[in-house]
């Protein structure tokens, strides 16, 4: 008989230790920290949910592909199995080794960008969005309708908009197109899923329109195994066969290998186009390191090449989005408000319609954020118009489409009673709601200014 309980799919060998710090030690290190979680020691932290990335535990058998690293300089048997398990999940050919998906997006979309030139997806996150700015192109999300209404159970908010894609490719014509990147799954939208269905019209739209269809897979299991209990045809397909599927659609993906392939460092650039790889190459060379190792030790490629089949684990996908999905259901069933239905990798909270009192321009995602860690040593990470604000030429803030704040659940690190501690933190977040106050400010670079600005209290 099927049980209610999920477990753990895991054994733990090795723990390492939280200092229980005290509200008032909280309170310190919030000031210290100029009211920004990244600014935090880690050792600060009880419950760290401010990213996914690089924050998995890895395996018995990952730890032992550490100790089997080959350090060679030049086609290393590690870079061998590293370069077979990525092009048989992906089917392509060309493979780049980078140390992480950011740096992989900087050779890609710098290439591409450049003064003039678009980048379309269903929404770019901070990095992504971030290189591609940087590089002098313009960056447009259009994600579809659906994702803008939170309480509904539709299935595939992580959709891209096609209707607005088609009008895009017919606005700025083929030369100005960078890439139409389809990010699954959808983690700026609240870790929604991208059907099949969605991901193969994307593809039919950028063969018309002879546009280059890259994949941002990060989290792509995850998204697989949303295809495979939502989406009608997918039932008797494994989530490996799923992703495949997908892949074979696109002209190319990148990864950062630190979410599904369950490490802490690592990721990759994969083409299909020899022309195209040969020109990342050389940017691979001058700025991660030679083509068969790129910004990886041959440990590094070990682990990944292991975690990329650890990934796809029936037992594991279940225990990872039915977690997840237990901590977005509780807070919801207290009244908070959450993006619908749970995402895989995370929960995402609006703090907009938690703290109405507080205006876009108060960035209430930051007084969440700051909220969870003074109640509770809860770490997690706002994603409004701290991260994704612009202003205009007066210096007036344009907010973020929406204020959110994510609580990212690192890969195979927390168990349930430590998320039903988040849990009741959250009981009190609701009971102290009306005396949440805004936040200014006070110091910020040009670009990523969600990682290092300085904040005061209103």
């Amino acid at each position: 008989m099927p049980f209610k309980t999920i477990i753990e799919p895991f054994r733990i060998k090795s723990v390492e230790p939280i200092h229980m710090s005290t509200p008032e030690e909280r309170k310190k290190y919030m000031t210290a920290a100029h009211f920004n979680p990244f600014l935090l020691r880690s050792q600060q932290v009880i419950i760290d949910l401010l990213t996914d990335s690089g924050t998995s535990a890895m395996s018995s058998e990952q730890w032992a592909g550490i100790l089997r690293g080959d350090e060679s300089y030049a086609g290393a048997q590690s870079w061998e199995r590293f370069e077979s398990e990525v092009k048989d999940l992906t089917g392509y050919p060309y493979i780049l080794p980078t140390h992480q998906g950011r740096a992989a997006e900087r050779i890609l979309y710098g290439y591409l960008g450049g003064k003039e030139k678009v980048f379309i997806s269903n929404t770019h996150f901070d990095t992504t969005r971030a290189n591609i700015e940087f590089s002098g192109a313009e960056a447009f999300d259009i994600p579809c309708h659906e994702a803008h209404n939170h309480e509904s159970d539709f299935p595939f908010k992580g959709n891209i908009d096609l209707i607005r894609l088609e009008e895009l490719l017919k606005k700025f014509g083929t030369e100005k197109i960078g890439a139409v990147i389809l990010t699954v799954t959808n983690n700026t939208g609240g870790g929604q899923p991208v059907s099949m269905a969605n991901a193969e019209s994307v593809a039919a739209i950028c063969k018309k329109y002879n546009v280059l269809y890259i994949i941002d897979c990060c989290r792509i299991a995850e998204n697989a195994y949303f295809i495979h209990h939502r989406e009608t045809g997918f039932e008797t397909k494994s989530y490996r066969e799923i992703a495949q599927q997908m892949f074979s659609l696109a002209d190319g993906c990148i990864m950062s290998a630190k979410k599904d392939a369950l490490v802490n460092i690592g990721g990759f650039l994969a083409l299909k186009n020899e022309q195209l790889a040969a020109a990342c190459t050389n940017l691979l060379i001058i700025t991660e390191g030679f083509s068969t190792y790129g910004g990886l030790s041959g440990r590094d490629m070990e682990a990944i090449a292991i975690g990329l089949r650890e990934g796809f684990d029936a037992d594991y996908l279940n225990y990872r989005i039915k977690s997840t999905a237990y901590l977005g259901e509780h807070i919801r069933a207290k009244g908070i408000p959450v993006l619908y239905p749970i995402g895989g990798h995370a929960v995402y909270v609006d703090a907009g319609l938690l703290y109405p009192h507080i205006p876009a321009h108060h960035y209430p995602g930051q007084a969440l954020v700051c909220e969870l860690y003074k109640i509770g040593g809860v770490r997690a990470v706002e994603i409004g118009s701290v991260m994704f604000g612009k202003y205009d030429e007066a210096g007036k803030l344009i907010p973020a489409p929406m204020e959110l704040v994510r609580l990212a659940i690192p890969r195979r690190v927390y168990t349930q009673s430590h998320i039903d501690y988040v849990i009741e933190v959250f009981d009190e977040i609701a009971r102290t709601r009306s005396s949440a106050r805004g936040l200014r400010i006070i110091k910020e670079p040009k670009f990523l200014r969600h990682f290092t600005a300085h904040f005061e209290t209103l």
